[in-house]
């Protein structure tokens, strides 16, 4: 099984989501970007499109923290009640430009994070996410 090249991002920042397309395309041959300014709309594709059973991709979403309407946490919260298939499909990034502490640790204790990045997303960033999500998928 390869990393995957679905990506996700879910960020209220238009210019966030623009440099974030940007960088995957250009470190990522063939990515499948998905972006979402509304969290609620980003959730309900995740919720519909990661539980079909015939369906075997995986994705690999950057989270913000700080947006209207449903904030980062509040979207963990959610994501935590879906099916097991969801939650082993899609892998979550924070991307937040806070560097408060108290957001990094929260991240850390939530077994649905991966890791949390801080803003902007770089390429190196993306080679090394996939590069984690090869090593896990080769374990």
């Amino acid at each position: 099984m390869e990393a995957s090249t679905r990506f996700i991002i879910i960020d209220d920042d238009v210019f966030n989501n623009t440099i974030c397309t940007v960088t995957i395309t250009k470190t990522v041959n063939d990515a499948a970007i998905k972006t979402f300014l509304d969290p609620r709309e980003g959730f309900n594709y995740i919720a519909s499109e990661y539980s079909e059973p015939n369906e075997e991709s995986n994705a690999i979403l950057f989270l913000d923290i700080n947006m209207p309407l449903m904030n980062g946490w509040q979207f963990l919260e959610k994501f935590a009640d879906l099916d097991e298939r969801v939650k082993e499909r899609v892998k979550i990034y924070i991307l937040s430009s806070s560097v408060d502490k108290r957001d990094i640790q929260k991240a850390k204790e939530n077994k649905y994070v991966k890791h949390y990045l801080v803003k902007p997303l770089t390429k190196e960033t993306i080679r090394l996410v996939i590069y984690s999500q090869t090593r896990v998928l080769k374990k």
